[in-house]
């Protein structure tokens, strides 16, 4: 079956016991897993992670492992990512199994129409897919205010604007932001409290130490030398490099629906316009500057090479500061060329 934007929070907040296999994919992959993060939350369900290659590889697996009964009654859900048709096979094998003991998640990128995957998750009842894109304007304030009040939060919409403009419409990444705040405040569903700008000007996510947006700027914007200084000071031993990649793969979702309108013959301007006020006054020039020199085309190459790294780094053992500071030096030698 496939979900509607309107039916989606009330699927996987509610989950339907007979769907076992849930398909979230598109552009906006930070969406898909604050999705699939949800529909745990509501069956309290401990995650076990198969990958694509597995599956590939076995597709019997997937039948055979959302099949297995807890030896302590817990209650379990199969996590895949990324998910593309090389698990359609396991797919198919995990609906017609004649019963499951655990759903599966599958979290995809952006996949064709013609996908068979996504054919397969679409035409069975016991399937749901539901197509991820970055919320722009009204409807990304209408996401951040949804998503404060299940932390307790009372968001008016310029606050709700602001901060979906500092996390350029990640869904993952502003609940994460409300979370935070929630906790500042004392706030919970049960004791909501008004959300105001002292607040969010003292723990939001412009203000957050573990704000690495600015690296994903300077790396498009092709500020070589500062990139590599900001690049030096990050910890030997941290574990930036997954956050960094997001920042940056929220700024090309940003910016390539803008790109794309130039490119049908919009204006700069009018392209600027179409941020509304998900755009924080102070990051227009720069953002402005961007839209100038990247295309469509190499905009979309861009975020297609950051998730391949993400990907690479999540089920590798691939040194993570080195291969994130080569990618981003990358794109900055690219945007000098420009």
């Amino acid at each position: 079956m496939k979900a509607s934007k309107t039916s989606i929070g009330r699927s996987v907040d509610r989950p339907d016991a007979k769907i076992r296999f849930y398909l979230f994919h598109g552009p906006d992959v930070g969406q898909s897993r604050a999705l699939g993060a949800r529909l745990l939350e509501a069956l309290g369900a401990a995650k076990t992670q198969l990958t694509s290659a597995m599956l590939k590889a076995d597709p019997a697996l997937l039948a055979a492992e959302a099949g297995t009964m807890s030896l302590f009654g817990e209650v379990r859900a199969v996590w895949i990512e990324s998910a593309g048709d090389e698990i359609a096979a396991a797919a198919d094998a995990l609906l017609e199994a004649p019963a499951v003991e655990a759903l599966t998640i599958a979290i995809g990128g952006s996949l064709r129409k013609s996908s068979v995957l996504l054919k397969t998750a679409e035409a069975s009842p016991l399937a749901l897919a539901f197509a991820s894109y970055a919320p722009e304007g009204q409807e990304a304030e209408r996401m951040v205010i949804d998503l404060g009040r299940r932390y307790g939060l009372k968001i008016n919409s310029p606050l709700a604007a602001r901060i979906a403009g500092q996390c350029a419409g990640d869904q993952a990444i502003a609940a994460q932001e409300l979370q935070k705040l929630a906790l500042y405040l004392d706030a919970s569903p049960h004791v909501p409290k008004d959300l105001d700008v002292e607040a969010l000007d003292a723990v939001g996510a412009a203000n957050n130490d573990g704000n690495f947006l600015r690296l994903a700027d300077f790396a498009l914007h092709g500020d070589i030398a500062t990139l590599a200084d900001e690049l030096a000071r990050l910890p030997s031993a941290g574990s930036e490099a997954i956050p960094i990649i997001r920042s940056l793969q929220r700024r090309l979702l940003m910016l390539a629906p803008a790109r794309a309108r130039i490119e049908r013959g919009s204006s700069v301007e009018d392209a600027m316009a179409s941020f509304g006020k998900t755009l924080f006054w102070k990051e227009k020039p720069l953002v402005e500057r961007m839209l100038a020199n990247w295309t469509a085309e190499d905009l979309a190459k861009a975020a297609e090479r950051a998730g391949t790294l993400e990907r690479e780094l999540m089920f590798t053992a691939a040194p993570e500061r080195e291969a994130v500071g080569e990618e981003l030096l990358a794109i900055a030698r690219k945007a000098r060329r420009h």
